[in-house]
C-alpha cells in the first residue's frame, strides 16, 4: 500500500520560513517524480514545484521561484520543501504527490497523494 505523509506545516509570520517533509512508503521512491501542490480555500489545487527521480532537475511555479526549494533523499524515501520569505498568499494546504516517469506540473498526472499539511502565513 502506497502512503505519502506530509508534515511540518504550521503558523508562521510573513517573512518567516517553514520546512515541509513528505515521507513515503510502499513505492520504489527512486522511480518517481515527486511534486508539491497547494490548495487554498475556494481555489483549485495549484502546482508549487517538482523534482525528478534523481533530484537533479527541479521546476517551480513562478510565484515561489527563488523562495522555495525542493529536495529529496532517495535513501530515506523522503522529499522536502524549504519555504523561505513566506507571504500571506502562500497560505494553503500543501500536498505531496508522486508519479512514475517524467516530472509534470498538472495534478491530474499524479497517481499518489498525501493527505496534506496546513501552512498559514500571518501578515
Amino acid at each position: 500500500q502506497v502512503q505519502l505523509v506530509e508534515s511540518g506545516g504550521g503558523l508562521v509570520q510573513a517573512g518567516g520560513s517553514l520546512r515541509l517533509s513528505c515521507a513515503t512508503s510502499g513505492l520504489r521512491f527512486a522511480n518517481y517524480a515527486m511534486a508539491w501542490f497547494r490548495q487554498a480555500p475556494g481555489e483549485e489545487r495549484s502546482f508549487v514545484g517538482v523534482i525528478n527521480w534523481s533530484g537533479q532537475t527541479t521546476y517551480y511555479a513562478d510565484s515561489v521561484k527563488g523562495r522555495f526549494t525542493i529536495s529529496r533523499d532517495n535513501t530515506k524515501n523522503t522529499m522536502e520543501l524549504q519555504m523561505n520569505s513566506l507571504k500571506p498568499e502562500d497560505t494553503a494546504t500543501y500536498y505531496c504527490a508522486a508519479r512514475s516517469g517524467a516530472p509534470k506540473e498538472t495534478p491530474d498526472e499524479y497517481v499518489f497523494w498525501g493527505q496534506g499539511t496546513q501552512v498559514t502565513v500571518s501578515s
